[in-house]
């Protein structure tokens, strides 16, 4: 029930904080029995587009012909001849068309990006899943560990990793980078700094930082924190 116009959701220039108390769902063209929650798009300055597809059982959708990444939250997809189950991922260079389907009821995550090739290769498909990866410690911190999903290729000009974070783990430093990001809390709780601004965050926010987003990250609580998050790659700034 809403609480009197009460929310921990934040729109700032640099930022967004999106809880799910102010998730909105509408269908995209190509969803049959499936919806969609937009988390992030170019409308609002973003040079990628995150989003959350919600299907019914028996529900089916076909992404749009930019290269796109699905990583499944809840329940199995079917893509093309592909099967994922969850923490499972897939990636579908630009110009494919493959139908994704639910047989039950399932969640994903879905990134879609404009293709930015610069004579780098063509990149392949490819999929996996996430506990196959081998996590490594970031700066040496073997309490917060990073999984990466995407092959180390030029070709590819975005990446998605997970972090996890032990209670009480946190970023060495205040980040301020050209990149951006589209994060998904996938489990626990922490506080972010997002600009000069600081937010209880948890499983099931999302979070958008724009370059330059002055961006830190602690973990609390009694089990690990951990999150989904895009950054644009692999290309010079100028391109």
């Amino acid at each position: 029930m809403q609480n009197l116009g009460f929310t921990r959701s934040s729109n700032k220039q640099d930022h967004i904080l999106q809880t799910p108390d102010t998730f909105v769902r509408a269908p995209l063209p190509g969803m049959l029995d499936a919806t969609a929650i937009i988390h992030i798009a170019p409308a609002r300055g973003a040079g990628f587009t995150q989003y959350t597809v919600e299907f019914e059982a028996g529900g089916s959708f076909i992404p749009g012909p930019t290269q796109t990444f699905i990583y499944v939250l809840e329940g199995q997809l079917t893509a093309g001849e592909q099967t994922l189950g969850p923490n499972h991922y897939a990636y579908l260079p630009e110009g494919t068309e493959v139908e994704v389907s639910a047989q039950d009821s399932a969640r994903a995550v879905f990134i879609e990006k404009p293709c930015n090739d610069l004579d780098s290769g063509d990149p392949e498909p490819f999929s996996g899943s996430e506990q196959a990866v081998t996590s490594t410690p970031l700066a040496g911190d073997d309490a917060l560990q990073v999984r990466t999903l995407f092959p180390d290729d030029p070709a590819y000009d975005f990446a998605v990793n997970t972090m996890e974070y032990q209670p009480g783990a946190r970023l060495s430093m205040v980040e301020i980078h050209v990149m951006e990001h589209g994060l998904l809390m996938l489990e626990g709780e922490g506080i972010y700094r997002l600009g000069d601004h600081w937010y209880p965050v948890k499983a099931g926010d999302f979070i958008w930082m724009a370059p330059y987003c002055p961006q830190w990250f602690g973990a609390f609580g009694k089990t690990p924190a951990k999150y989904l998050i895009y950054k644009d790659w692999n290309r010079h700034p100028l391109a």
